[in-house]
């Protein structure tokens, strides 16, 4: 399976062969200098770039997770030098990225866990300095109806966002600019927004006819988009619905 690069202003592209039929997450290194991939073959590997379209990037790859399972989501923390990675196994997980060694794992889920996110790291962030260290929590996503919130620094879960109302799977997840909501998207057409600090959900949001595959914020926080099975894209004002962030 083939992953391509492509540069924003030179229209160039590069392309990397991966040893697995399906690629399920890649990433972008925060310096822009390197990108992570994974999928079907239990791997997360990382790929330094370069802007020499004739460059073997192959040869250059370095297997940095292993994981039991397939990986379902990746990224980076604040550095170029931490990967996060989610997969089919349950688990998340910390590597160093240099040695590919297992700094941390995350246990919980009782099922796959579909999608990861970094909590936000901006500063002056009411969120990240009133509760939690910049860039040191992330939430997770979960074929077990869950999403859970982990704390890298004390390296174990700190809460856990479900509902007796909720049975199907949670298969993507996003958090608001601010950090206080979590966006979650389930298989039962619909997306859950929960309260990261009370732990409980502030609004349901309706619109899709089939599983949501994919929701995201805007990077200036005033909107959400929705991607789903049933073939559209939705775009919700994130103040409405009474929605804040």
């Amino acid at each position: 399976m083939n992953v391509s690069l492509h540069h924003k202003y030179w229209c160039e592209e590069h392309g990397l062969n991966l040893p697995c039929t399906w690629v399920m997450a890649c990433a972008y290194a925060p310096s822009g200098c390197a990108v992570a991939c994974g999928g079907l073959d239990n791997k997360c590997s990382v790929f330094p770039l370069s802007l020499d379209k004739n460059e073997n990037l192959n040869a250059k790859k370095k297997s940095v997770a292993m994981h039991t399972n397939y990986v379902s989501g990746c990224t980076f923390t604040s550095s170029d030098m931490q990967l996060l990675t989610s997969s089919g196994d349950g688990t998340c997980a910390l590597w160093d990225v240099e040695s590919g060694q297992l700094l941390q794992s995350f246990h919980g889920h009782t099922a796959d866990v579909l999608s990861l996110d970094l909590a936000p790291s901006e500063t002056g962030n009411t969120f990240v300095s009133g509760y939690y260290p910049s860039g040191d929590a992330f939430a997770s996503a979960s074929d077990d109806a869950t999403c859970r919130f982990f704390d890298l620094r004390a390296d174990r879960e700190v809460a856990v966002y479900q509902k007796d109302s909720v049975i199907f799977g949670a298969s993507t997840l996003d958090f608001s600019l601010s950090g206080r909501l979590l966006f979650a998207g389930y298989n039962d057409y619909t997306i859950n927004v929960w309260d990261v600090l009370k732990g409980t959900r502030a609004s349901i949001l309706f619109g899709h006819e089939n599983r949501v595959s994919r929701v995201r914020v805007s990077p200036d926080g005033t909107a959400l988009c929705s991607a789903s099975w049933d073939n559209t894209l939705r775009f919700l004002p994130v103040f409405s619905h009474h929605i804040t962030t």
